[in-house]
């Protein structure tokens, strides 16, 4: 039964007032049904690499073969790039080759991920074929000759694609060394929107399916405005250039109709493999990439994830594997590519890893959650745009700049295996929200744009993830309709709609005492991208207690507000709140355009608090009040998974099949660091006791600790 919104904030109700209410538009309030069908565990700790024989002579295959076994490479990746080998000419398909590869792999102990080739389709699909390819926002067609060329939107590319899948999954589905599937490679890694016009199409199919009439269109979009008004939906046009700028609610919508789609041509492809092969289906993806990546992983039975960090950017590792993790509950996930030494492309490359910290980058991902740490690549590739890239060995088959460190890195998997492989990540208590929708919309409508902040909505996300992982919490990232379950603290920050699913399910949470933090700018726009027109927060106002007077930006305005025994500069976006009855001002606006307005409140609902930060604070003294912020609800909350860790030094909870508990902690700096160990710790691999107190991890030093079985 569909509930009222008045049902939803009678907040001493019955506990039918905490259901869903679904609102029409843009986004659908509940996922769709996931066609995930296996259970999936973790086995053993894959150490991988990408490997594309067809680029080589066929001799060299057996001594790839036995260079691999002596590194204990146990997983190999192939075939995402490898379409034109498969099918030189259009139905003339043949599979004997990688057959032959996945024979020797499999005779030899090493196990196959087998990809769809689907990101670099032939030439004889695109070549004078226009219609078939990419177009993007300058109305530019791309051509053969790199990869993502062609659109997705193309009934010819789809059905090609679709081909050329149930090909591979017929003959090669049940081949004892395949252990996954990966659908694509990076998709949209490349490419932005597609402007073709089979895209176009598209989009027009999918607004009569989103809104019905275009009446209901006009309605919600406000298309009156500079006479946008349509009278029919393929008068609706893509964004493409324009005098000015387009309405925000078609920007917008056009984001979300292109990476849904996206998702839902991942989808297609699942259920094709599966007609097939009981492999399991995963994706390399990457919160860059422009897709759903929600919706996304309903095609998936495992997440997996790319990364090429420097050293310096080792955040972005911890950032992902906690996304990732949570992404499908349950499962472990897999780090697909990263290099062994350094990454590189045509005009471009990064500094070589220092000494020590490959292996702690292994170390940190089969931590977090892991099952696999790839490689990409086997062997340096000698062709093509990314020659200066690192691999395992060189184009002339001689160990390449980071070969010694891959077998350190095998010495650590082979300590842990044994210990992770019988346990599982403990559930994290504190989460960091991540929204496909609010990052579309951000793209849309940028935020603060003050020097040093984060321009894109994932920059914004990994700030907040960063200050969590640093005050030593364990943590999770979680999609937006994700579950909220084992949580203690909620942080939303910079999502601009917050729908009604979504307010119904914090309820609930609150309710049971969980405490929500909506951060800067979360609650400033509608579905469709529109100013709220019945309070400045929409649903937000009302479940926060709050009357938001107004909207403003602060940034070089000199304005400042105190909280927490704290004054502070405030920046970006702000929404000046005046508390009602019953509700806490925490924050107050000293100066400034806001003066005397609240900027952070606090309201009891149930067990548990709403909390609105309702500005950013700025500099280093706005980080010391955020950091107090979480840390004064986080305790308020019970939260008990931190650790007292030097920066750098990241610890991973973990349970094992017994109940017992331990740390995996890993000090991913180029200094020494500390954590502080409880009363009855012992070294998990040695067996020994150590001394309560702080001991010291040097650079990119690991320790297995083992706890008491009650928390120390």
């Amino acid at each position: 039964m569909k509930c009222s919104r008045r049902d939803i904030f009678r907040l001493g109700g019955s506990a039918a007032a905490l259901g869903l209410a679904v609102h029409s538009g843009l986004l659908s309030a509940t996922p769709a049904k996931s066609i995930r069908r296996s259970d999936y565990k973790i086995k053993k700790l894959y150490h991988g690499v990408a490997y594309y024989p067809e680029l080589w002579p066929e001799e060299d295959i057996d001594r790839d073969i036995v260079e691999m076994k002596k590194l204990d490479i146990n997983v190999a990746r192939m075939g995402e790039f490898a379409w034109s080998t498969m099918e030189p000419e259009r139905g003339e398909i043949s599979l004997d080759f990688f057959e032959m590869v996945m024979d020797k792999l499999h005779a030899a102990g090493i196990d196959v991920v087998l990809c769809t080739p689907t990101a670099t389709p032939p030439i004889w699909l695109t070549h004078n074929h226009p219609e078939r390819c990419h177009k993007n926002a300058d109305g530019e067609i791309l051509i053969h000759g790199a990869r993502q060329h062609a659109s997705y939107e193309h009934p010819d590319v789809k059905e090609a694609c679709f081909k050329i899948i149930k090909a591979m999954a017929e003959r090669l589905g049940q081949h004892p060394a395949l252990i996954g599937w990966q659908l694509d490679n990076e998709m949209k890694a490349h490419v932005a929107e597609d402007f073709s016009d089979a895209a176009i199409a598209s989009w027009h199919r999918w607004l009569r399916k989103r809104f019905g009439t275009i009446d209901r269109l006009n309605q919600v979009w406000g298309t009156h405005i500079w006479s946008q008004y349509y009278q029919s939906f393929e008068q609706v046009p893509a964004p493409l250039k324009t005098p000015f700028l387009h309405n925000a609610s078609l920007s917008t919508a056009y984001r979300m109709f292109n990476r849904e789609s996206i998702a839902d041509f991942m989808k297609d492809q699942s259920s094709i493999i599966r007609e097939y092969s009981s492999a399991p289906v995963t994706h390399n993806d990457n919160p860059a990439f422009n897709i759903h990546h929600e919706r996304s992983m309903e095609a998936l039975d495992f997440a997996s994830y790319d990364a090429y960090p420097t050293d310096k950017q080792w955040g972005a590792l911890v950032f992902r594997s906690d996304l990732y993790r949570a992404a499908i509950p349950g499962r472990p996930f897999w780090l697909m590519e990263t290099s062994v030494s350094h990454n590189g492309w045509l005009g471009n490359h990064q500094p070589p890893h220092p000494e020590g910290f490959l292996p702690a980058e292994a170390v940190l991902t089969y931590a977090l959650g892991g099952e696999a740490f790839c490689y990409w690549l086997w062997r340096q590739q000698r062709t093509g745009a990314e020659l200066p890239h690192s691999a395992v060995m060189s184009a002339w088959f001689k160990p390449g700049i980071g070969y010694k460190e891959v077998e350190k890195l095998n010495a650590s998997r082979k300590q842990l295996e044994p210990l992770l492989v019988e346990s599982t990540v403990a559930p994290a208590e504190v989460a960091i929200t991540y929204s496909d929708h609010a990052r579309a919309m951000i793209e849309t409508e940028a935020l603060d744009r003050r020097e040093g902040f984060p321009s894109r909505y994932r920059g914004v996300i990994e700030m907040w993830h960063a200050t969590v992982r640093d005050l030593g919490f364990h943590r999770d990232v979680r999609f937006e309709n994700a579950a909220l379950d084992n949580l203690k603290l909620l942080i939303t920050p910079a999502m601009p709609y917050v729908s009604e699913a979504f307010i119904s399910r914090v309820l609930k949470f609150v309710k049971a005492g969980g405490i929500w933090i909506a951060g800067p700018v979360t609650g400033i726009r509608s579905v469709e991208h529109t100013v709220p027109t019945t309070a400045g927060l929409g649903l937000l106002d009302e479940l926060a207690g709050v009357s938001t007077e107004f909207v403003v930006p602060l940034t070089h305005t000199d304005s400042t507000g105190s909280a927490l025994g704290t004054t502070v500069s405030l920046s970006g976006w702000c929404s000046a709140m005046k508390v009602k009855s019953g509700v806490k001002r925490i924050g107050t606006i000293e100066t400034g355009v806001a003066k005397g307005h609240a900027f952070i409140t606090e309201r009891k609902i149930g067990q548990g608090r709403v909390v609105v930060l309702g500005a950013q604070p700025d500099g280093e003294q706005g980080q010391t009040l955020i950091n107090n912020l979480i840390n004064h609800y986080a305790d308020l909350t019970g939260v008990t998974e931190r650790y007292d860790a030097a920066s750098g030094v990241v610890v991973s909870p973990r349970i094992n099949r017994k109940g017992e508990r331990f740390w995996i902690a890993i000090n991913m700096s180029d200094q020494e660091g500390t954590l502080r160990l409880p009363e009855g710790a012992i070294d998990a691999i040695s067996s020994k006791s150590i001394k309560p107190g702080r001991i010291t991890l040097q650079r990119y030093q690991w320790r297995a600790v083992q706890l008491n079985k009650t928390r120390g």
